[in-house]
C-alpha cells in the first residue's frame, strides 16, 4: 500500500491550505487504496477575513491580525491526526504532495511578502529536499509549486502555476526551473526530477476542475511509483 505525506499549511484558502484543493487531493489518494498522512510546521500566522469586508482600525473588527496556531488550524482539515513536519521521513512514504492555499506563500515561505525575495520554512524546505534526494516524487498543487521553485529550482525542475505571464511563473522561472502553461485540470510532470504539478485555482474557477485536477495528478503519481 502506498503512503503519501500531504504538508498542511493552516485552514482557509486566504490565509492556510486551500479545503477544496486539500480534499480533493486527500480523495484521489484515498480512491487508490493508498493511505496519507497529514503533517504540519510549527508557527503562528496572521488572520485574514475570508469573507468581503471593508478595511477598519476600528478595534473587535476580523481585520485586527488575529494570530492563530499553524498546527492547531491545519488540524481541522485533518480531523486531528496530524504530526509536526520535523517528524517527516521520506523513508517511511512513497510521495510527498502539497495542496494550494495562500498558506503556502504565507505560512510555509514569504512568497506573498518578499516575492523574489522569498524565503522557505526550514521544516518545509527539509521535507522537500529530503524527498528530492531520495529519488521520490513532490506533488504540488496551486501556487505551493511556487514553494517546490524554490527549493529545487537549482536543479532546472519543471512545473506549473497556471498561465506563464503571471508573477509567480517569472519568479520560478528566476530560480531556474522550467515553467509549463497548463489548464485548471492538466498536470505537469516532471519525470526526470519526480515533480508533479497541477495549477487548480491558479487557473480554474469551478470546483470540478479542482477535483479532476487532483485526481490527474495523482494518476500520473501512480504511474511514477509503478
Amino acid at each position: 500500500m502506498k503512503k503519501i505525506a500531504i504538508i498542511l499549511s493552516g485552514c482557509g484558502n486566504r490565509d492556510g491550505s486551500e479545503l477544496q484543493e486539500s480534499l480533493s487531493l486527500m480523495l484521489a489518494v484515498d480512491r487508490r487504496g493508498w493511505q496519507y498522512q497529514c503533517f504540519a510546521p510549527e508557527g503562528f500566522f496572521e488572520v485574514v477575513p475570508h469573507i468581503d469586508v471593508e478595511e477598519t482600525e476600528e478595534e473587535g473588527t476580523l481585520l485586527d491580525m488575529e494570530q492563530r496556531d499553524i498546527f492547531v488550524e491545519s488540524a481541522r482539515i485533518a480531523r486531528g491526526n496530524l504530526l509536526p513536519l520535523e517528524q517527516y521521513r521520506p523513508a517511511d512514504y512513497d510521495a510527498l504532495a502539497l495542496p494550494g492555499g495562500m498558506g503556502a506563500a504565507r505560512n510555509l515561505s514569504t512568497f506573498a511578502f518578499d516575492g523574489p525575495r522569498m524565503e522557505v520554512v526550514d521544516s518545509v524546505a527539509d521535507a522537500i529536499l529530503e524527498t528530492y534526494r531520495a529519488g521520490k516524487p513532490v506533488a504540488a498543487m496551486c501556487i505551493a509549486p511556487m514553494v517546490v521553485a524554490k527549493v529545487l529550482g537549482r536543479y532546472e525542475v519543471e512545473l506549473t502555476l497556471g498561465p506563464d505571464d503571471n508573477q509567480a511563473s517569472q519568479v520560478a522561472k528566476d530560480f531556474g526551473c522550467r515553467v509549463q502553461t497548463c489548464k485548471p485540470t492538466e498536470v505537469c510532470v516532471d519525470s526526470e526530477h519526480k515533480v508533479l504539478t497541477t495549477p487548480a485555482y491558479m487557473a480554474a474557477s469551478h470546483i470540478s476542475e479542482i477535483f479532476d485536477g487532483a485526481e490527474h495528478m495523482v494518476a500520473e503519481l501512480e504511474k511514477m511509483l509503478g
